[in-house]
């Protein structure tokens, strides 16, 4: 079966985090994309931003950017392109002669996916930055951690692959379909700034009512309520526990043998450490296995906290395959799963180079042509 993006043509000037973990979502969705290397890449034989499992289910060419001819090469291949996507700093491309002007101007119908921290405009634009930094920004940050405790990043999720990479996937989906209706393509301006924004935007809703705090840690999705928290067990393993709703907390009462006790309602706040209390006691008597054995498939909205070395192994995990070998490699399926159309990984990533000489008489330039750009260093 064919995935539903299955004749769709992207390029990805290769880059690092956000931009090709985008090109991974619309290639394991049977988009063909192409990634661009540069030179040095192709003749080290080393990708600088390469991730394994990241970079999958792309071919690579190598392209000298700073050889007109490698220029020409890249225009002549976005003749035929439905989308490119581009993550360095803005002007870049445009001073490398393959900005979104020139590029649209070979191909009207092309969608343009710029991906950067900061955006394209603003006071921000040329500075530098990272994950930690974009969500500082958009009001995420602050609100991550303990109360008490300095803010905690988790890891790099919201800003390079929530914020960024899935945004600018979901952007460049958008625009190649308007233009299939319109025949004019567009710049996809996806920056992570404004992808962790809108990420946030359940939150804003909840301040607007007056039911969020900004003091971290005190709400009930922060850490700050009992029953939304995780807890060691005796065996210094974690759990997760979630019961929210008021049926979902008298089944967690109920099996973990709480329902006896005069505990305070959870609904007054005041009593929140109270419950913490004898939450934090509670898990500790037993082993994270035992109480999996006591919750899992409960509505007691309960989960054992798996590092990724034990993920796979787990029973719905496993059954549904949300983690998968390929190449030797445990890595993640791709998602979301269609019923017809089902995404895949096809094949794992590609060495700079890799496949130039294939996909450029494939997209159209002749294989005498490509001898010629091998020749005069304008391909790798």
């Amino acid at each position: 079966m064919a995935g539903p993006l299955t004749g769709v043509k992207v390029l990805e000037l290769a880059g690092i985090g956000p931009g090709p973990f985008a090109a991974m979502l619309l290639a394991d969705m049977g988009a063909d994309v192409v990634r661009v290397h540069r030179s040095q890449s192709v003749e080290n034989g080393f990708d600088p931003g390469g991730i394994p499992v990241m970079d999958r289910n792309r071919r690579s060419i190598g392209v000298d950017l700073k050889n007109p001819a490698g220029v020409e090469t890249i225009l002549r291949l976005v003749e035929s392109a439905d989308g490119i996507i581009e993550g360095f700093r803005p002007g870049v491309t445009e001073r490398l002669g393959v900005g979104p002007d020139v590029c649209l101007a070979r191909n009207p119908r092309l969608v343009y996916g710029r991906m950067t921290g900061w955006g394209q405009d603003g006071p921000l634009a040329q500075a530098a930055g990272h994950d930690i930094n974009y969500i500082a920004l958009a009001g995420a940050l602050a609100h991550l951690g303990r109360v008490g405790q300095k803010p905690t990043p988790p890891i790099n999720l919201i800003g390079d692959f929530g914020g960024g990479g899935m945004f600018l996937a979901f952007g460049m989906v958008c625009a190649m379909l308007e233009a299939r209706t319109s025949g004019s393509g567009q710049v996809v301006d996806a920056a992570m700034v404004d992808g962790a924004a809108v990420l946030m935007s359940f939150v804003w809703g909840m301040r607007a009512y007056g039911a969020f705090s900004e003091t971290r840690g005190t709400n009930l999705l922060d850490t700050g309520a009992p029953h939304y928290d995780t807890y060691e067990t005796s065996d210094g393993e974690f759990i997760a526990l979630g019961a929210l709703e008021a049926q979902f907390y008298a089944e967690f009462l109920e099996k973990s043998g709480l329902v006896s006790e005069d505990l305070p309602p959870v609904t007054d706040q005041s009593a929140w450490p109270v419950l913490r209390e004898r939450f934090t006691e509670l898990f500790l008597s037993r082993t994270c296995a035992e109480w999996c054995e006591i919750f899992e498939g409960s509505d007691a909205c309960f989960a054992p906290v798996l590092p990724m070395s034990e993920v796979a192994s787990h029973p719905h995990i496993a059954e549904r395959g949300t983690i998968v070998e390929f190449d030797g490699l445990l890595q993640p399926a791709p998602a979301p799963r269609f019923s017809r159309t089902p995404g895949e990984i096809r094949f794992a990533a590609a060495t700079p180079g890799q496949h130039t000489d294939e996909v450029l008489v494939e997209w159209g330039i002749p294989a005498t042509e490509v001898a010629e750009l091998r020749a005069g260093g304008a391909v790798r």
